[in-house]
């Protein structure tokens, strides 16, 4: 292709500029590509109209919830008329096949993207996966490669309806099995007590589970409706998982020894075989790993702090505080992610001023120098 005929932006327009990616996004294209930015949302009376999105944006953005984001879409490309034939427009939500077809009515070339991640508190992507689905693409197809790269997220390429196929597995199924899970929780709590009551029992795997579902149950709810009902592959998917679970219901209900050996013939080998013995033993290394993470967090004299985007200084700018708190450190042990995370685990000499650490860690929050995880 020609350089003659490569497209770069002067202004990016954001549809759903208040919502939490929204103005992640302005930020980002602000801070790290040096655009300028406008947007508009219901939500900001002080926000562009539509229209002056469709005049000024030469990239025009789509970060609405997914149930309204196919029909704000076509009101779009409605009221552009035409006018968006040498722009891109993009969107981010977490199904693809139904906003991507949407902005093909357009003349604009289309992509479509899937941050696998909340808006995150660091400054790009860097360590995340991001999902690219280049549906018509041809002149601004330079400027996408430069965004991901700014980006820093693993951008992996794939069609709208390969993307909502494994989303159906990778997002809904997860979530579907931990809510499943909470529900079941809620419904001992009568006999059992909560999950407080419930954690001095607790196994790593146990510890894991809650606590994703402790951080599905915080974040938008609006976000995990949508991902069940707005995927076309989920009826099928749950209808799986469902058929799961009931054979091994039949199994235990059964009790014999047939029973048994039909679990684990196909609940433990059939399932082995299929994953592989690579990935068996890279998921236990995985899982080791976080277990011993476990461990080190219950230790009560301690911190983690996460930087979730390391530079030189940044692990003497943390010390610093604890040293202007008078606080003396008895360990300090880090890991690094393959995107260039750090996560330090600090331990403080017995004795230690609690308050003192509590004003040390409001302190780290409060710089910008990293996230105090506990």
């Amino acid at each position: 292709m020609s350089s003659l005929l490569e497209r770069t932006p002067r202004t990016v327009g954001i549809v759903g500029s208040a919502g939490a990616y929204g103005r992640w996004l302005s930020r980002f294209f602000q801070q790290h590509m040096q655009l300028q930015v406008i947007g508009h949302d219901p939500a900001d009376p002080d926000s562009h109209t539509p229209e002056q999105l469709l005049a000024q944006a030469d990239v025009l953005v789509f970060s609405a919830p997914i149930r309204h984001t196919p029909a704000l879409i076509a009101e779009y490309v409605r009221q552009s008329a035409g006018r968006e034939q040498e722009r891109l427009w993009l969107d981010v939500t977490s199904v693809k096949e139904a906003p991507v077809q949407a902005m093909l009515a357009s003349q604009a070339e289309v992509v479509g993207l899937h941050p696998m991640t909340a808006p995150p508190k660091a400054p790009t992507l860097k360590g995340r996966v991001m999902v690219v689905c280049e549906a018509r693409l041809q002149h601004w197809q330079p400027w996408v490669d430069t965004l991901c790269t700014a980006l820093q997220a693993e951008c992996v390429r794939a069609t709208p309806q390969h993307h909502d196929q494994m989303m159906a597995l990778v997002q809904a199924m997860v979530h579907a099995t931990h809510l499943a899970q909470a529900g079941v929780l809620r419904q001992y709590q009568p006999q059992l007590g909560d999950l407080a009551a419930m954690m001095p029992y607790r196994s790593a795997s146990f510890e894991l589970d809650t606590a994703i579902i402790s951080r599905i149950l915080s974040l938008n709810p609006a976000i995990y409706e949508d991902i069940q009902f707005g995927n076309p592959y989920v009826a099928s998917m749950l209808e799986r998982l469902v058929g799961q679970l009931q054979a091994l219901q039949a199994q235990v209900g059964q009790g014999d020894d047939r029973a048994r050996g039909e679990f684990r013939e196909q609940l433990l080998s059939a399932n082995r075989s299929a994953f592989g013995e690579q990935a068996l033993a890279d998921g236990n290394y995985t899982f080791e790993r976080v277990g011993y993470l476990l461990a080190d967090l219950t230790e009560r004299n301690a911190l983690s702090v996460h930087l979730p985007e390391d530079r030189p200084g940044s692990l003497r700018e943390l010390l610093n505080v604890f040293e202007q708190h008078r606080i003396s450190l008895a360990s300090i042990h880090s890991s690094r992610t393959p995107g260039g995370e750090v996560h330090f685990r600090i331990g403080f000499v017995a004795g230690s001023d609690a308050a003192a650490i509590t004003r040390a860690a409001a302190d780290v929050d409060a710089s910008g120098i990293g996230r105090v995880l506990g």
